[in-house]
Protein backbone atom coordinates (compact mmCIF):
# COMPACT_ATOMS: atom_id res chain seq x y z
CA UNK A 1 0.00 0.00 0.00
CA UNK A 2 0.98 3.69 -0.95
CA UNK A 3 -0.09 6.85 -0.24
CA UNK A 4 -0.51 9.26 -3.40
CA UNK A 5 1.58 12.27 -2.94
CA UNK A 6 -0.98 14.34 -5.46
CA UNK A 7 -3.57 13.59 -3.80
CA UNK A 8 -3.52 11.82 -0.61
CA UNK A 9 -5.71 8.55 -1.62
CA UNK A 10 -4.46 5.32 -1.08
CA UNK A 11 -3.06 3.18 -3.28
CA UNK A 12 -2.74 -0.82 -3.53
CA UNK A 13 0.17 -2.19 -5.47
CA UNK A 14 1.01 -5.78 -7.17
CA UNK A 15 4.02 -6.85 -8.30
CA UNK A 16 4.65 -2.93 -9.22
CA UNK A 17 1.97 -2.80 -11.04
CA UNK A 18 -1.10 0.00 -9.29
CA UNK A 19 -3.88 -2.28 -8.63
CA UNK A 20 -6.30 0.18 -7.07
CA UNK A 21 -7.42 2.78 -8.14
CA UNK A 22 -7.93 1.31 -11.22
CA UNK A 23 -5.87 3.71 -13.96
CA UNK A 24 -7.54 4.06 -16.94
CA UNK A 25 -5.18 4.30 -19.55
CA UNK A 26 -7.26 4.00 -22.37
CA UNK A 27 -9.32 6.82 -24.51
CA UNK A 28 -12.58 8.21 -22.71
CA UNK A 29 -15.42 7.32 -25.11
CA UNK A 30 -17.02 9.18 -27.81
CA UNK A 31 -19.75 11.77 -26.13
CA UNK A 32 -21.75 10.09 -28.89
CA UNK A 33 -20.95 6.52 -28.38
CA UNK A 34 -24.53 4.91 -27.30
CA UNK A 35 -25.33 4.18 -23.14
CA UNK A 36 -25.07 0.56 -23.62
CA UNK A 37 -22.30 0.33 -26.04
CA UNK A 38 -20.42 3.08 -23.65
CA UNK A 39 -20.88 1.18 -20.68
CA UNK A 40 -19.18 -2.12 -22.02
CA UNK A 41 -16.04 0.52 -22.94
CA UNK A 42 -15.90 1.76 -19.82
CA UNK A 43 -16.14 -1.79 -18.14
CA UNK A 44 -12.96 -2.58 -20.96
CA UNK A 45 -11.35 0.59 -19.72
CA UNK A 46 -11.72 -0.10 -16.29
CA UNK A 47 -9.97 -3.85 -16.77
CA UNK A 48 -7.12 -2.72 -19.54
CA UNK A 49 -4.20 -2.94 -17.12
CA UNK A 50 -5.13 -5.99 -15.67
CA UNK A 51 -6.59 -7.94 -18.75
CA UNK A 52 -5.55 -6.91 -21.90
CA UNK A 53 -7.44 -9.87 -23.33
CA UNK A 54 -10.75 -8.91 -21.18
CA UNK A 55 -10.82 -5.56 -22.67
CA UNK A 56 -10.70 -6.69 -26.53
CA UNK A 57 -13.48 -9.03 -25.59
CA UNK A 58 -15.64 -6.37 -24.26
CA UNK A 59 -14.58 -4.15 -27.04
CA UNK A 60 -15.76 -7.09 -29.46
CA UNK A 61 -18.97 -6.81 -27.56
CA UNK A 62 -19.32 -2.94 -27.96
CA UNK A 63 -18.85 -3.08 -31.88
CA UNK A 64 -21.75 -5.73 -31.46
CA UNK A 65 -24.10 -3.67 -29.79
CA UNK A 66 -22.79 -0.35 -31.89
CA UNK A 67 -23.75 -2.30 -35.24
CA UNK A 68 -27.49 -2.40 -33.75
CA UNK A 69 -27.32 1.25 -33.16
CA UNK A 70 -26.24 1.60 -36.88
CA UNK A 71 -29.27 -0.40 -37.83
CA UNK A 72 -27.89 -3.68 -38.10
CA UNK A 73 -29.60 -6.84 -36.26
CA UNK A 74 -26.67 -6.91 -34.00
CA UNK A 75 -26.58 -11.22 -34.54
CA UNK A 76 -23.60 -12.08 -36.52
CA UNK A 77 -20.93 -9.51 -36.37
CA UNK A 78 -19.32 -10.53 -39.63
CA UNK A 79 -22.82 -10.12 -41.79
CA UNK A 80 -23.34 -6.58 -40.07
CA UNK A 81 -20.56 -5.51 -40.94
CA UNK A 82 -20.59 -6.49 -44.28
CA UNK A 83 -24.20 -5.27 -44.81
CA UNK A 84 -22.28 -1.56 -43.27
CA UNK A 85 -20.14 -1.94 -46.07
CA UNK A 86 -22.84 -2.67 -48.78
CA UNK A 87 -24.48 1.15 -46.88
CA UNK A 88 -21.51 2.84 -47.96
CA UNK A 89 -19.39 2.33 -44.93
CA UNK A 90 -15.71 3.61 -45.78
CA UNK A 91 -13.03 0.74 -46.26
CA UNK A 92 -11.01 2.00 -43.47
CA UNK A 93 -13.81 1.85 -41.10
CA UNK A 94 -14.41 -1.97 -41.87
CA UNK A 95 -10.91 -2.56 -41.63
CA UNK A 96 -11.36 -0.72 -38.06
CA UNK A 97 -14.61 -3.02 -37.29
CA UNK A 98 -13.35 -6.32 -38.52
CA UNK A 99 -9.77 -5.67 -36.65
CA UNK A 100 -12.08 -4.98 -33.31
CA UNK A 101 -13.77 -8.27 -34.49
CA UNK A 102 -11.36 -10.97 -34.99
CA UNK A 103 -8.87 -9.49 -32.19
CA UNK A 104 -11.84 -9.72 -29.60
CA UNK A 105 -12.74 -13.28 -30.87
CA UNK A 106 -9.51 -14.48 -31.11
CA UNK A 107 -8.77 -12.52 -27.50
CA UNK A 108 -11.16 -15.63 -25.95
CA UNK A 109 -9.97 -18.73 -28.19
CA UNK A 110 -7.15 -20.66 -27.10
CA UNK A 111 -3.60 -20.48 -29.09
CA UNK A 112 -5.14 -17.99 -31.75
CA UNK A 113 -3.45 -15.02 -30.22
CA UNK A 114 -2.13 -14.11 -27.17
CA UNK A 115 -3.17 -10.25 -25.75
CA UNK A 116 -2.22 -11.13 -21.98
CA UNK A 117 0.32 -8.59 -21.79
CA UNK A 118 -0.51 -6.50 -25.07
CA UNK A 119 -1.88 -2.96 -23.55
CA UNK A 120 -0.96 -1.47 -26.75
CA UNK A 121 -2.95 -3.17 -29.29
CA UNK A 122 -5.83 -3.23 -26.87
CA UNK A 123 -5.59 0.71 -26.89
CA UNK A 124 -5.76 1.03 -30.63
CA UNK A 125 -8.84 -0.68 -30.69
CA UNK A 126 -10.30 1.66 -28.04
CA UNK A 127 -9.30 4.43 -31.08
CA UNK A 128 -11.23 2.09 -33.40
CA UNK A 129 -14.40 2.40 -31.92
CA UNK A 130 -14.26 5.82 -31.19
CA UNK A 131 -12.88 6.89 -34.74
CA UNK A 132 -16.32 4.65 -35.84
CA UNK A 133 -18.94 6.52 -33.63
CA UNK A 134 -17.31 9.55 -34.73
CA UNK A 135 -17.52 8.66 -38.21
CA UNK A 136 -21.17 7.04 -37.92
CA UNK A 137 -23.13 8.90 -35.51
CA UNK A 138 -20.93 12.29 -34.48
CA UNK A 139 -20.34 13.73 -37.64
CA UNK A 140 -23.57 12.58 -38.94
CA UNK A 141 -25.22 14.47 -35.98
CA UNK A 142 -23.47 17.73 -36.13
CA UNK A 143 -24.45 17.79 -40.20
CA UNK A 144 -27.68 17.18 -39.37
CA UNK A 145 -28.00 19.54 -36.57
CA UNK A 146 -26.37 22.45 -38.65
CA UNK A 147 -29.01 21.35 -41.63
CA UNK A 148 -31.79 21.21 -39.64
CA UNK A 149 -30.81 24.97 -37.96
CA UNK A 150 -29.31 27.10 -40.49
CA UNK A 151 -31.16 26.03 -43.90
CA UNK A 152 -34.08 27.72 -44.39
CA UNK A 153 -36.90 25.53 -44.90
CA UNK A 154 -37.91 26.83 -48.58
CA UNK A 155 -34.29 25.06 -49.54
CA UNK A 156 -34.83 22.08 -47.73
CA UNK A 157 -38.14 21.84 -49.46
CA UNK A 158 -36.19 22.53 -53.05
CA UNK A 159 -33.42 20.06 -51.92
CA UNK A 160 -35.79 16.91 -50.90
CA UNK A 161 -37.79 18.01 -54.96
CA UNK A 162 -34.65 18.23 -56.43
CA UNK A 163 -33.39 14.63 -55.04
CA UNK A 164 -36.81 13.16 -55.56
Amino acid sequence: MAVCSHCGDKTIWLNKVMIYPHSATAPLPNNDMPDDVKKDYEEARNILNLSPRGAAALLRLAIQKLCKHLGEKGKDLNTDIGNLVKKGLPEKLQKALDSVRVIGNNAVHPGQLDLTDDIETANKLFAFINIICDNQISQHKLINDFYQEKVPQSYKDAIEKRDL
